[in-house]
């Protein structure tokens, strides 16, 4: 990369990251164009927050303890009989405009304590400084509430992590569980085939010893109670086969499951090393934006 280009990239990323920070809140005096004339006001930075919603705010706060209404031309606004008792115990009129400026909005307002008569600091230190107070606490009020809902989303985006990460939790131990069942199964039916075979060869030839026994007795009620009694034999074999194959089945059943788990286990692990790392990501950006709020409670 090329010396020139190499500065242009370096002045693009410190723009981005002074574009990116914190900007504090500043109250200075100015004046305000007001129909065809200027007067005197003071200007207030309200840093992030949203047009549209701290415009009705501010015609909230101005309203607020009286009847009168905020007239808006064109968006100049001015409200007469305005009660801030912060600033005076009698009404006031005030005269405002709200200017979008990109990453914050500026408000200008003019204090009438009297008819022609503003709140300036060659007047009145004091009601200045009322002034410049009560705009500040209404920009912070404004940039508390902005930052707040950051930081909710942000942390709803946390605790969706964490859900998921829990989950995968939860999914891996019920894998192991599964894995462990399963073993126990498999040796449980082992144990029983090995039984059920005992009891096969046993039937196996108890019926091949009761076949030869028949075939030399003769035609009666002593050789229709054998067939009987082979035939009983020869149900209960079935029945030891048919035990001998659902156990089987249950073993099969059981090494399958196994392997599903012996291949899922390292993907869940893998699933969980990736969400702790997005996790340590937004527990970063939340503890920032908690900072953020604190700094801004603290202006």
């Amino acid at each position: 990369m090329k010396p020139i280009k190499l500065l242009v990239f370096f002045a693009l990323l410190i723009s981005g990251i002074e574009l990116n920070a914190q900007k504090p809140i500043k109250v200075f005096e100015d004046s305000l164009s007001f129909g065809n004339a200027k007067i005197p006001g003071l200007d207030v930075t309200i840093p992030e927050v949203n047009y549209e919603r701290t415009l009705k705010n501010w015609i909230k706060e101005l309203e607020k303890g009286t009847k009168s209404k905020v007239m808006n031309d064109n968006g100049a606004l001015s409200l007469f009989g305005a009660m801030i008792k912060s600033i005076s115990p009698n009404p006031i009129n005030i005269y405002s405009r709200l200017y979008n400026r990109d990453t914050l909005l500026l408000l200008s307002v003019s204090f009438e304590m009297k008819k022609d008569q503003y709140i300036e600091r060659s007047k009145n230190d004091a009601d200045l400084t009322k002034a410049m107070e009560f705009l500040k606490q209404f920009s912070k009020s404004q940039y508390s509430d902005f930052v707040k809902e950051e930081l909710n989303t942000e942390e709803k985006t946390l605790n969706k992590l964490e859900n998921q990460l829990n989950s995968l939790e939860k999914e891996k131990l019920r894998m192991q569980k599964s894995i462990q069942s399963n073993q126990t199964t498999i040796t449980s039916e082992k144990d029983n085939i090995l039984l059920q075979n005992n009891e096969l060869t046993r039937l196996t030839n108890e019926i091949l010893e009761q076949n030869k026994q028949i075939t030399a007795m003769e035609a009666g009620v002593a050789k229709d109670e054998k067939e009987v009694y082979i035939k009983d034999l020869e149900k209960s074999k079935k029945k030891v086969l048919k035990e001998i194959e659902s156990s089987e089945n249950k073993i099969s059943k059981a090494n399958s499951e196994i392997n599903d788990a012996d291949r899922d286990i390292p993907r869940n692990e893998s699933e969980q090393n990736a969400l702790n790392m997005k996790i340590q990501e937004q527990q970063t950006v939340v503890q920032n934006i908690t900072e953020k709020l604190n700094k801004v409670k603290a202006y």
